[in-house]
């Protein structure tokens, strides 16, 4: 494929050469974005939330590795990676304003609520911490929510599944991403296998909160919105054991990080970190409130 300059060779149609393509279409152009009757609007703003801050807070841990990654190629990739994630959390946020009739954009939801305002599950937290801890909690995180974005491409809603049909695509990748490093990690020499492992019993007690459903994510699956999380856990280990063996990792047997008083990330209950993620986050947007660029 040839091109007489540069400019034009960045902006060909679904070049196969980048690996993220070139091809930046809108995924809710077309689609009704009008909530479905007999649905609940503040649930589903709430599960918007739930979902939408999953990835906002995943995104803002992977951009922390930008100048700190191992190599160059994984600099970007994993910038790559944040910045897909940060796309799925403006539509899903933007969905939740829509939803719940306030009009409240994004900006809002990412900027200016509190910390125990936000939904997010525990495991997207904790600092990075070793490049092999980072990659455990991504492959975990990219294997979960694969797994329930490929569930809600069949959704009620035209919204969320239009939003897990480009999310599906993109998550796939960050789930392969992982596991090449998982593997390439575990299976190398005794040094980075003992770290690997370790990044993996360190992620673990986060595991489990991923598949414990909140009565939201039940109503919602109940009316065809949403997805049940308790069934994807099949899925998420069949993938493990796959990836794990050829690591020449074990399956951590550590048990799951408490709730408070029955409480977890969904109910906006979050682990010591969370507070100073979003001191970092929002300190733009809190001290020049209304600024725009």
């Amino acid at each position: 494929m040839a091109f007489d300059n540069a400019y034009e060779a960045i902006t060909e149609e679904n070049d196969s050469r980048w690996a993220f393509g070139t091809g930046f279409e809108d995924p809710l152009s077309g689609v009704d974005t009008t909530v479905p009757g007999g649905v609940d609007g503040s649930d589903l703003a709430a599960y918007c939330l739930m979902l939408g801050d999953d990835a906002l807070v995943m995104s803002h841990r992977l951009q922390e590795w930008c100048t700190r990654a191992p190599e160059l190629e994984d600099e970007v990739a994993l910038a790559n990676i944040g910045l897909d994630l940060l796309g799925q959390a403006r539509l899903l946020l933007a969905r939740a304003g829509k939803a719940d009739g306030t009009g409240r954009g994004e900006d809002h939801y990412a900027f200016l609520r509190a910390e125990h305002e936000f939904r997010n599950v525990r495991l997207v937290e904790p600092g990075n911490g070793d490049f092999a801890y980072s990659m455990a909690r991504l492959l975990v995180f990219a294997t979960w929510r694969l797994s329930l974005l490929s569930g809600l491409t069949g959704s009620r809603d035209p919204v969320l599944a239009a939003i897990a049909s480009k999310g599906v695509k993109e998550v796939a990748y960050h789930r392969d991403y992982a596991a090449r490093w998982v593997v390439r990690l575990g299976d190398g020499t005794e040094l980075s296998r003992q770290r690997m492992q370790a990044g993996l019993d360190e992620v673990w007690p986060l595991v489990g909160e991923l598949f414990g459903p909140h009565e939201v994510e039940l109503r919602l699956a109940e009316a065809g919105i949403g997805v049940d999380p308790r069934p994807l856990r099949a899925e998420f280990d069949e993938v493990l054991a796959r990836v794990l063996p050829a690591a020449t990792l074990e399956r951590p047997e550590r048990g799951e990080l408490g709730r408070v008083a029955g409480k977890a990330g969904r109910d906006g209950v979050h682990t010591e970190t969370m507070g100073y993620l979003l001191a970092e986050l929002q300190s733009v947007a809190r001290a020049h409130p209304e600024a725009t660029w």
